[in-house]
């Protein structure tokens, strides 16, 4: 984590009202959100699909905010440009879809944008340290990609202790599954300075509460004074 405990609140689009999407996405910039986290799912790599390009486009015209755009897809080098062009901040690809890793992070970076690295709950810690160097976001999945609302997975904590040991204080460190009020300090005193939440925002009767809420008990990790619900 950042040395001056700054936390990133990232609300995932994923979880939204894709009907009531702009208003959504107003009222948590409005409390504070830090940053949007886009999934893009192709039905392959994850068992689900979700938005695509012209969605990102939409959301990048309604909205101030980063657009944290995560390719859950089988090719993100293929479809990278695109969905810069539409208005993604950054690109963070999964090291399970990348056997050359480091070209793809060359590819990306020469379109002007943030790289992230991304691992699911069953991929080693090992198999990104070697380009951690070279990614300004590290996206640790506490859930198996594909669907909104699973149960953090415990073990994700090792992970981001790990890599936190690894990182400077430039880098993102995100944690994106089952991030609440009872698990973001957990995953902050892990490490993480990022916390993607889908269900535990949008899922809430008041989503703008719900981000204050997730940032008082993610600062609670740096405090000492526990979560504060």
């Amino acid at each position: 984590m950042n040395d001056d405990g700054f936390i990133r609140i990232a609300p995932s689009v994923l979880d939204a009202d894709f009907g009531r999407l702009a208003e959504q996405i107003a009222a948590v910039e409005a409390a504070g959100a830090d940053l949007l986290h886009l999934d893009v799912m192709d039905g392959h790599f994850v068992p689900n699909l979700s938005l695509g390009v012209p969605v990102v486009a939409s959301i990048a015209r309604h909205t101030r905010l980063f657009l944290d755009t995560h390719l859950m897809i089988v090719d993100p080098g293929k479809y990278a440009r695109a969905f810069v062009d539409a208005g993604a901040g950054s690109i963070t690809f999964h090291i399970e879809t990348a056997p050359r890793p480091a070209d793809l992070i060359s590819q990306i970076r020469k379109l002007g944008v943030k790289v992230g690295v991304s691992l699911n709950p069953g991929t080693p810690v090992e198999d990104v340290l070697e380009i951690v160097e070279q990614v300004d976001i590290v996206l640790v999945m506490s859930v198996w990609p594909g669907f909104g609302g699973q149960q953090f997975i415990a073990d994700s904590l090792k992970k981001l202790e790990l890599l936190a040991g690894r990182m400077s204080d430039e880098q993102w460190l995100e944690v994106d599954g089952g991030v609440t009020v009872q698990t973001a300090p957990l995953a902050v005193a892990a490490g993480a300075d990022t916390l993607v939440v889908g269900s535990a925002i949008f899922g809430s009767p008041d989503p703008a509460e719900a981000v204050r809420r997730l940032r008082r008990a993610a600062l609670s990790a740096w405090s000492g004074t526990g979560p504060q619900p």
